[in-house]
């Protein structure tokens, strides 16, 4: 562990210019990879009728927003740029809304996966092309609802000449007072109580129909039963990623360097790593679209 640590200090303690560079390279790989996936999905039509990819595709489109707006904050951040509040709080609803539909859209896949499974005869209506619209709309719907919530606590708070002010955009720029900090926690803690608790029960289902299951069957209940432990390790570095804010907060009233370091730990442990495992669990774990990045030839064809 001593030697972990010393590793992680070296890390921590790099000069702001390389922290920043190590980010962009991070950034900018998986926003390629993010971009060669939906140039696939796009191109090939196989995809668009399918609600497991589409839903991909909205994983893909969220990851890449949330990926890139989160990093010019990072930077703003690193190199203690200021913008006006207003400007602060575009930028951050874009932030609020795309960091809950990646997780949303992460419970509409498993239960699309528990309805494949437990629910053959059903899927093909259930998991429609229309209804993965709806699904989308909905997941839209839903994920706006934390942002709606911080917004207005903020807005009912702050006065005329905070929105006139410069300072550095971050999550505390809607933080005027503590209780909101705990009516935001709560918020987002509902929901990914609500989100582990679906896909726990998804997971106990496609357990159940695994052991029911044999031959072909009982091979794509295990794929299903692998995926759903995916997107529940995404979930619960997502869920994690809740509690910084508070470590950060506290560490903020000690010393702005350390906080400065462990905001940097938690963006990269926390924000890049979930984002860049849909690429390997729709993308390069799934035969169909492997076998497009394999072929990397327009005439490839969708596998059946």
């Amino acid at each position: 562990m001593a030697g972990n640590n010393s590793v992680n200090d070296v890390f921590l303690q790099r000069p702001v210019y390389d922290r920043v560079i190590i980010v962009q390279i991070l950034v900018i790989i998986f926003l390629c990879i993010n971009m060669l996936l939906i140039v696939i999905f796009v191109k090939k039509e196989c995809f668009h009728t399918s609600a497991r990819y589409i839903l991909f595709f909205v994983t893909l489109l969220s990851d890449s927003v949330l990926l890139l707006v989160s990093d010019v904050l990072l930077v703003l951040s690193q190199f203690e740029f200021t913008i006006q509040v207003w400007l602060c709080i575009t930028i951050s609803v874009v932030v609020l809304l795309y960091f809950i539909v990646t997780p949303v859209t992460l419970t509409a896949m498993t239960l699309e996966r528990y309805v494949a499974i437990c629910m053959p005869l059903r899927h093909g209506q259930l998991c429609s092309t229309r209804s993965t619209m709806y699904c989308i709309l909905i997941i839209h719907l839903l994920s706006s609802g934390p942002c709606i919530i911080i917004l207005s606590m903020f807005f009912a708070s702050a006065s005329l000449n905070f929105y006139k002010q410069s300072m550095i955009c971050s999550g505390e720029t809607f933080t005027l007072y503590r209780w909101q900090d705990h009516v935001r926690s709560a918020v987002y803690q509902f929901y990914f109580l609500i989100m582990g608790t679906t896909i726990a029960y998804s997971y106990v289902q496609i357990m159940k129909a695994a052991k029911a299951a044999s031959g072909e069957k009982k091979k794509l209940t295990h794929k299903g039963l692998k995926t759903v432990i995916l997107h529940a390790f995404q979930l619960l570095l997502c869920l994690i990623q809740l509690w910084c804010p508070f470590i950060e907060i506290a560490l903020l009233q000690i010393d702005f360097s350390l906080f400065r370091n462990v905001r940097y730990f938690n963006y990269i442990m926390f924000n890049i790593a979930p984002r860049c495992l849909s690429p390997l669990i729709y993308g390069l774990r799934d035969e169909n679209f492997f076998l497009v990045l394999k072929n990397l030839m327009p005439t490839s064809s969708c596998s059946k």
